[in-house]
């Protein structure tokens, strides 16, 4: 068996795991898991870039000792939007911000000063959120920041990453393309959006497709982990775009739904769709594997879910998610709802009481209980894929029956089968780590062990469980939308 290495980045903790493949058949195993806390401090909040590089050398160490000239090759997924900058001799310049990092805030009305909106999606096909890394580079133009001005290249966070592996600095396009500042089209830099907003032109380097190999391993990397001359594959960088990569998906324009801290759900085309009805639905074109574009728009996922837990392991109770499960089986249903994707929502804290007030301030009961509360959130995020889903057979003029659904929230069987109910669809829920599959498979494609994208998905549908879902009780759950759409 061949091992191929992914090494799988959230915005909360990251892993090592190894595929063993013979290409008839994926196996997964976890070789290293560690946190990626982000830290608060005088000037912002941050990540902890040198310490996530000593995690995964500890990380490829491990698979060393296991697999040893087994190991084929090494990719990196990470989460979007977030870079770091280097100066000429290739050396990081200052501390890498986190994308909740406030400095964003009153910069889209600066950007849109520069640049109408309108004009930026016709150009990016990206909607203006306030992570985008055009409004983080943004801020730190109108900071007069040193290390913008000392910058000879921006690197995103697996670019980074991949670098310090290999020795190569690229840029990989799907990571790129969530930027705010990639043409869909062309797969280039939207040259006329960076030159609005002012931006330095000469940082914005190379930008490679997905399967690009690297290089190998550097010697000091190989000397800490006693890994041979692996190549390091620029793999689907981002990890939606892995994930996307790891749904089997059937055919062209069919939705899916990445399911985890983030919800993202969205068609798989080939051509970027700008037009003013997806521009004013606030849906976004972001680059994924063998030249598709992912059609997509953002939604809260499991991060409100995650705070509440957060917060009560704060004040002294430690549940389980199967617990929280069960606590929101249990309370009664269609009570009150939430738009998860309320500014209210966006950043760290109390979130039980967020929920709480929300309800409050837009004459709904109250959730009292713990239950309650998670039920509430569970019901508004199958409603809010509702909404979604049918905006997207409205922009596609195509129905769809069916929902693939991939990543760690597939483990929450509630709120899948409150998805099924929801949208009135069969879902088919499968893999659970999409990400690291669609990470292992493009560096297979990479490698010449898969011949497509295509024979990549086969290869996954054979080797993992899929369970699905039937939709229950539409009656109740298209009254309960004329609520929750009255809400939004």
């Amino acid at each position: 068996m061949n091992v191929f290495l992914s090494i799988d980045l959230g915005a909360g903790s990251g892993r090592v795991i190894a595929g063993l493949s013979d290409s008839k058949t994926l196996k997964l195993e976890e070789v290293h898991r560690f946190d990626n806390p982000g830290t608060d401090l005088p000037g912002g909040s941050f990540w902890n870039i040198v310490g996530l590089f000593r995690e995964i050398q500890e990380g490829l160490r491990i698979a060393g000792e296991r697999y040893g000239d087994q190991v084929v090759a090494i990719g990196i997924d990470t989460w979007g939007v977030d870079f770091g900058l280097l100066d000429g001799q290739g050396r990081l310049l200052g501390m890498v911000h986190q994308y909740r990092d406030p400095r964003h805030e009153g910069m889209p009305e600066v950007m849109h000063e520069l640049m109408p909106e309108a004009e930026i999606y016709r150009h990016t096909g990206i909607t203006t959120n306030f992570y985008n890394s055009s409004l983080q580079l943004l801020a730190e133009k109108q900071r007069d920041s040193p290390a913008l001005q000392h910058a000879d290249q921006l690197l995103f966070i697996p670019d980074l990453l991949g670098y310090w592996l290999s020795g190569r600095k690229a840029v990989e396009r799907t990571i790129a393309s969530t930027s705010q500042l990639v043409d869909p089209a062309t797969g280039d830099w939207a040259w006329e959006v960076i030159e609005a907003l002012g931006l330095p032109k000469g940082i914005f380097g190379e930008i490679v497709p997905p399967g690009t190999v690297l290089g190998s391993l550097r010697d000091e990397v190989r000397r800490v982990t006693g890994l041979g001359e692996v190549p390091v594959v620029a793999s689907a960088c981002h990890d939606t775009a892995a994930a996307v990569a790891g749904i089997p998906l059937e055919g062209e324009n069919q939705p899916w739904l990445s399911s985890g801290t983030w919800s993202i759900m969205g068609l798989e085309t080939r051509e970027p769709i700008r037009t003013p009805e997806s521009f004013a639905a606030r849906c976004c074109n972001e680059l994924g594997v063998d030249g598709t574009v992912r059609f997509l728009k953002n939604i809260s996922g499991l991060w409100i879910i995650q705070e509440c837990r957060r917060q009560w392991q704060i004040e002294g109770e430690e549940l389980s998610y199967g617990e929280m499960t069960r606590l929101a089986d249990e309370a009664d249903a269609f009570t009150a709802f939430i738009d998860p994707d309320h500014a209210d929502f966006a950043a760290p804290g109390d979130m039980p009481a967020r929920i709480r007030e929300f309800c409050r301030r837009t004459g709904q009961p109250v959730p009292e209980s713990k239950g309650q509360v998670l039920r509430v959130a569970t019901e508004s995020l199958a409603l809010k894929y509702r909404v979604t889903l049918e905006a997207f057979r409205q922009l596609s003029g195509r129905d769809f029956n069916r929902l693939s659904v991939g990543g760690g929230g597939i483990q929450n069987t509630s709120l899948v089968q409150a998805t099924a109910d929801a949208c009135g669809v069969e879902i088919l829920a499968g893999p659970v780590e999409a990400t690291s599959c669609g990470n292992l498979i493009v560096q297979m494609m990479a490698t010449g062990h898969l011949s497509d994208l295509p024979a990549g998905r086969r290869l996954i549908r054979d080797s993992f469980d899929f369970a699905s879902y039937s939709p229950r009780d539409t009656g109740a759950w298209d009254t309960a939308a004329e609520r929750f759409e009255a809400l939004l």
